[in-house]
This record gives structure tokens, C-alpha cells and sequence, in this order.
């Protein structure tokens, strides 16, 4: 109908009173509004509103939202209408970047974000002996077992959750065959293929079935509320970087982090989150009353996921401050036109990544990041 609208029961933690919060949430796709009632009280909550930032394709079970500030999780289909058209083919997969393909995180990034899948949730992993064995408990009995064990321990990994439409069969598709075979004419832009990792070595891994992904994702994202396998951060010689909401919904994450390997950084950890504003507001505080901008950074920072880094550096001549570039696009483009804000910046609220300001303040806000993103 020309009123099509579609229903979501979502959930907000209310931290003043220390409880959930429920919401039947409609979404009118023809003009991109929203309303919300108070589920318990039986009242509206907000009339009818048009939000143009958030689209259809936010909307699933399981994803995290925002609307102005609020942060809320989609915790069911509000009726049979919605499940029926939206739900039906929604999958959730495991993809994983191996030690051999982690050089190239940037263009692998780029790849699943051009194919149409989102990544909800992503962190970079080390994986002890038991994990690694718990992983490949089905190969066990297979002369190569040791190899894949010591393979997989041998660096730093990005596991990262996948949603879409057939997401479990468009995964595998993009990984390809770990041995693809010169009849395989289907192969030849895999990642298998295209990133030069066949066999035990490769560079990504994809789950065969539903049943098989959600097995998976629950060794490296427990919905029991465990923390699965430990970060890889190592809290020397390091800065923080955190790509802003913004840049992650614009599907910037893979270009940004490709900029920053080929500058010659490492990137040593790397995890996705959503902040709720609390936490964005103690993360910021050395800016309050000192930065104009203040309240407006603290919203973008909350409005959605954002990816935070851990960069290392070892030359001295370069200082990850400065390939940020200024604050403000429109002068960093005038005056530093290669650095990360002038070339994905907006404005200075959305400009693109947050870096830390001073270099003795580098492990702090790598470590306050982790503790306030953890919360």
C-alpha cells in the first residue's frame, strides 16, 4: 500500500533506572518515519517522525539502532506482516580472516561491504590451543590437523558476524574453495583465488551451513554474555583510532583501513561497537568546555557502530596524529589533502576517524576505550 509500514519490538536499557525498556517500533518506508509507544504503559512514545538516518535495512533482529540517541536492540518482528517480508532469508554467518590474509584486511573489508552484507559485530583475536582445537573439532582426525592448529595460532585473526540475505551460501561463494580446481571457472574472482591463499593456508574461512555459523559464532561471539577469545591489543608503542559512525554506515571502514596499512601502520586490534552516550561522554571529557563541539562529537560518536584501533608505529618521521590530518576537513583538505580527514571527512563533526590528540595520552585511550566499550 501507498502506507506501507513495518513493525519491530525493540529494547532500550534505561541505566538511571537499571532495567529494559520495550517499544513497539513502526517504520513507514514511503517517507522514512518512525513511530514508538511504551509498551508496558500503553502510550505513545513518539508521534510519528520523519528520521531519514535510519533505513530498512537497519532494521532485523538482532541489530542494534539508534534514534535520536537512543539506543535500541531489535529483539523480535512486531507482527506476522514484517516477519514474513523482511525476515524470511536473513542469515547470520561467520566470516574469518586468517593469519595469511590479514595484510589485506582493508580489501577484504571492502569486499563484504560491496557484496551487500553487514557486519554487526568484528574483533580482532588470538586464539589460545583449546580455541583453536574447539574450531577444528571436525578435522581432528585429519592428517593436517597440527598444521591448521599451528597455522590459525600463528597471528592475530578478524572474526566479524555477518547479516543478509542468504548471507550463509553469498559468504561462501566470495571465499571460494580452499583447492579450487582449473574446472572451477565460477572461482576465479574468490578471495581464495584473487588473494593467492588455497589450501590449509587460506586467507578467509566460511562456515558450510546455518547450523554449522551459528556453531561458529557462538566459539567467538557467546550469546552467554562470555567474552570468547582474548583481543589481540598489545598496549606498547601504541595510539587509538576510532572510525566514526558515519564513515562505517557510508561503508568507509575498508578504505580507511587500507590507507592506514599502506601509510606503513599497524593496526594490532581492532573491534566493533556501539557506545551509549555515558560512555562517550567520559571518553571525550578531556574536550568538554574546551571544544566548541563538544555535545555534537558526543552524539555522532553514540549514533551508531564505530570501529576502534589500536595503531602501532616504529618510525619516528611517522606520527599517526598527523596522517589524521586536522580536525576540520575543509582545512585539512587545503592544507594536508592525502590525510584520512580530508579524504573521508565531512565536516568537523564527521570527520571520518578520532585519534588520540597527545602522544603520552596513546595507551590511555587505548585502554579506556576497551573498558568503556566493554561496559
Amino acid at each position: 500500500s501507498q502506507d506501507e509500514r513495518f513493525a519491530f519490538i525493540a529494547e532500550w536499557y534505561d541505566p538511571s533506572a537499571s532495567l529494559f525498556r520495550r517499544y513497539e517500533l513502526l517504520y513507514y518506508p514511503k517517507d522514512s518515519s518512525i513511530e514508538m509507544y511504551d509498551v508496558k504503559n500503553r502510550r505513545t512514545f513518539l508521534r510519528r517522525t520523519k528520521y531519514e538516518s535510519l533505513h530498512i535495512e537497519d532494521l532485523y533482529v538482532g541489530s542494534k539502532v539508534t534514534v535520536f540517541s537512543r539506543h535500541l536492540t531489535i529483539v523480535d518482528y512486531g507482527n506476522l506482516y514484517t516477519a514474513r517480508k523482511l525476515g524470511s532469508r536473513k542469515e547470520r554467518t561467520l566470516a574469518l580472516i586468517k593469519p595469511g590474509g590479514m595484510r589485506k584486511i582493508g580489501e577484504l573489508l571492502d569486499i563484504i561491504i560491496n557484496s551487500g552484507l553487514t557486519i554487526t559485530k568484528a574483533k580482532m583475536m588470538l586464539l589460545s590451543r583449546k580455541e583453536a582445537a574447539d574450531f577444528y573439532a571436525d578435522h581432528r582426525a585429519k592428517p593436517y590437523y597440527h598444521e591448521l592448529l599451528q597455522f590459525i595460532m600463528s597471528g592475530p585473526i578478524l572474526a566479524m558476524e555477518l547479516l543478509g540475505d542468504d548471507a550463509v551460501s553469498k559468504w561462501r561463494t566470495i571465499v571460494g574453495p580452499a583447492n579450487p580446481t582449473a574446472t572451477e571457472s565460477d572461482t576465479l574472482d574468490s578471495i581464495s583465488e584473487s588473494f593467492g591463499h588455497c589450501g590449509l593456508r587460506d586467507a578467509a574461512h566460511s562456515p558450510d551451513s546455518v547450523a554449522s555459523a551459528a556453531k561458529e559464532l557462538e566459539l567467538f561471539f557467546p550469546s552467554t554474555g562470555g567474552r570468547g577469545p582474548v583481543s589481540s591489543a598489545k598496549f606498547t608503542n601504541c595510539t587509538c583510532c576510532v572510525i566514526k559512525p558515519h564513515a562505517v554506515n557510508e561503508g568507509l571502514t575498508g578504505k580507511i583501513v587500507k590507507a592506514i596499512l599502506k601509510e606503513g601502520f599497524e593496526i594490532s586490534a581492532l573491534q566493533m561497537f556501539n557506545l551509549e552516550r555515558p560512555n562517550v561522554e567520559e571518553f571525550y571529557e578531556i574536550y568538554k568546555g574546551v571544544v566548541p563541539e563538544y555535545m555534537e562529537m558526543v552524539s555522532e560518536l553514540c549514533s551508531g557502530p564505530c570501529i576502534v584501533m589500536e595503531i602501532r608505529q616504529f618510525d619516528p618521521s611517522k606520527v599517526f596524529r598527523d596522517f589524521c590530518g586536522p580536525s576540520d576537513p575543509a582545512l585539512a583538505r587545503h592544507l594536508r589533502p592525502g590525510t584520512l580527514r580530508a579524504v573521508f571527512g565531512k565536516d568537523k563533526i564527521q570527520n571520518a576517524v578520532h585519534c588520540t590528540d597527545l602522544p603520552e595520552d596513546g595507551l590511555l585511550e587505548v585502554r579506556l576505550a576497551g573498558q568503556t566499550c566493554s561496559r
